[in-house]
């Protein structure tokens, strides 16, 4: 019989703020991330954030930012869930130690340059700060890459190989490499802002942070006195494998699928988290798949238009916002949405709603497409 699964513990750095409180509270007041770097550029970068906190200065010159934070994101989500250790690990990225490999390019080459930037090290080295000798799997999945570690905890403790796991995702893409391949493929917004569902709508902001989750397998969350923030009830993951082109098809398989996994249908979902990466294909295919699936009057949200894009690190944080709208009774509100292109349910302002349950979605490059269903907990009203 499968096993049901909690989240017990969220910790975050983003463009909103350097703890996971920090950046709900933010999406709440409607903040923007946001900020000019230079003439014409825009992105979301951490504000504040010191790895001295977390790491030591050998620890820090040696290891790639994307890895700062990763260890910084699953250090508070172990506390927050009262742990000191878990069975596995597993972290997901899109772009890894990019930033690192361009220094390295254009400057001294450094003996740690091959392991610092390797995708795989940001959950080695979590589990190796947390004494965990278990399972470790680095992912990476385009965009999706958070969602989908995500997702592949929740199946091992869900099949009975595990009972804690710490997932999530992390990205430190902020470099010339990213901004100029981003930008070529005309993903990147040439105002500076993120309009999802927006007819203005350009693109997205590059981004950086991370979030980590710490799952566990119900019964013996409860017995050692956790509070969940929600049930992790349902994960699909689809592709359609064309490059660049989403694929409503296959999205709409994902999510049918994380509905069949969670035993529930669409008139179940109260709230959808949504991808919306503000770029004018992305938006139309998704808008389109919410509409067919989901109706026009559920309530949904884009948390981008105040982080900007995080890459694999969103489809993480997104996951533990959707725990916390579900925990708090609350929905956090879309930003810079002044022409709605689709007759959806878009929150503009924080709306208080007593929900069941919720979907948070997550596409990327190559087609892939991640969906996980969460659920209040306690909320066995929906079956």
């Amino acid at each position: 019989m499968a096993r049901r699964v909690v989240i017990t513990g969220i910790g975050a750095v983003t463009p909103l703020g350097n703890t996971f409180v920090e950046s709900w509270l933010a999406l709440l007041e409607g903040k923007s991330g946001i900020r000019e770097i230079e003439a014409g550029r825009h992105t979301g970068a951490l504000k504040g954030f010191d790895p001295g906190a977390y790491l030591n200065p050998k620890e820090i010159r040696r290891l790639d930012p994307f890895i700062h934070y990763a260890i910084a994101a699953a250090l508070m989500a172990a506390e927050d869930a009262g742990l000191k250790g878990a069975d596995g690990v597993v972290i997901g990225s899109s772009r890894g130690g990019i930033s690192g490999l361009e220094a390295g390019m254009t400057g001294k080459v450094s003996a740690y340059l091959m392991p610092s930037t390797t995708i795989g090290m940001a959950a080695s080295r979590v589990a190796g700060r947390l004494g965990i000798r278990g399972y470790c799997l680095g992912i990476s999945n385009s965009c999706s890459s958070g969602a989908n570690a995500i997702g592949e905890a929740w199946r091992l403790i869900r099949d009975g190989h595990m009972d804690i796991m710490l997932s999530g995702g992390t990205e430190a893409p902020l470099c010339s490499l990213s901004f100029e391949g981003y930008g070529k493929t005309g993903a990147l917004s040439g105002l500076g802002i993120m309009r999802p569902f927006d007819r203005k709508r350009d693109g997205f902001i590059l981004s950086e942070g991370a979030c980590v989750l710490v799952l566990e397998e119900m019964k013996s969350a409860l017995k050692r006195g956790a509070v969940p923030y929600a049930e992790l009830a349902g994960y699909g993951n689809t592709v359609s494998g064309h490059e660049t082109r989403p694929d409503g098809e296959s999205q709409m398989t994902a999510i049918k699928d994380a509905l069949k996994e969670a035993g529930m249908s669409p008139a179940d979902i109260g709230y959808v988290n949504a991808h919306a990466t503000a770029t004018p294909e992305g938006d139309r295919v998704e808008a389109e798949t919410i509409e067919k699936l989901f109706g026009r009057k559920t309530p949904l949200s884009a948390n981008k238009s105040m982080t900007g894009h995080m890459l694999g690190a969103s489809g993480a944080f997104e996951a533990g916002v959707t725990a916390m709208s579900l925990k708090m009774g609350i929905i956090p509100p879309t930003i810079n949405l002044t022409e709605p292109e689709f007759d959806l349910n878009i929150v503009l302002k924080p709306a208080k709603a007593k929900l069941h349950a919720a979907l948070s979605t997550s596409f990327g490059f190559g087609g892939v497409n991640a969906a996980l269903v969460v659920k209040a907990f306690g909320s066995d009203s929906v079956k």
